[in-house]
């Protein structure tokens, strides 16, 4: 009997992109505390709270597949928390106009009874337009900033915002399909990385 998998996530995102890499599995969000470290690159940190999540969801699951991940944005070397309000988005908008941001997304694979435990990175570079404040108005209004790691998604509303990115599309949405794919592969699980084309220049 193939084992259950489950995503130890409550993202739409990436409950979005694990069904369009064909898996069957069960989404159940952990209740893991995330936090930032400033002293530490944000994909390592990134690695650390995917492992965090998926671990917890494991140890009531040890029989189970579990993928976990996380996503940090950092600008000007600071790693962003997704914002409390609309004036904390407003003024973190404003810190990334005419700058480059990072995106790291983490995923790991882990399942205890296997004694598994797999952890992958991918980042991508964004590069946001000088600061209009009208388009950025019209984003914020949008409420698409909520609940977002840096206070925007190129995929629900901020491609305004941005001039170009470089890397891979589903990265930015919270997982590296290509790396999850392999392992589930190597699992006997058919799984496929989704490609898709971002709405923005790709560099």
């Amino acid at each position: 009997m193939p084992r259950q998998i489950i995503l130890a996530s409550g993202s739409p995102r990436r409950k979005e992109l694990l069904e369009k890499m064909g898996v069957t599995f069960t989404a159940i969000p952990s209740d893991f505390d995330e936090y930032l470290d400033f002293n530490r690159p944000a994909a390592e940190v990134a690695i650390e709270l995917g492992l965090g999540k998926a671990r917890t969801v494991a140890e009531k699951h040890p029989e189970a597949l579990v993928i976990g991940g996380d996503t940090i944005v950092t600008i000007n070397g600071k790693q962003l928390a997704k914002p409390h309000d609309i004036e904390e988005a407003r003024a973190t908008l404003k810190d990334h106009a005419d700058g480059q941001a990072l995106v790291s997304s983490s995923v790991v694979l882990i399942c205890k009874e296997l004694n598994l435990e797999l952890t992958g990175c991918d980042e991508v570079n964004v590069q946001f337009k000088p600061y209009d404040e009208a388009v950025n108005e019209l984003y914020l209004a949008s409420g698409d900033w909520a609940d977002k790691a840096g206070g925007w998604g190129i995929q629900s509303g901020a491609a305004p915002l941005v001039a170009w990115m470089k890397g891979r599309y589903d990265t930015t949405l919270g997982m590296p399909t290509h790396i999850l794919a392999k392992w589930l592969q190597e699992q006997g699980i058919d799984a496929h990385s989704v490609e898709l084309t971002p709405p923005v220049p790709q560099k």
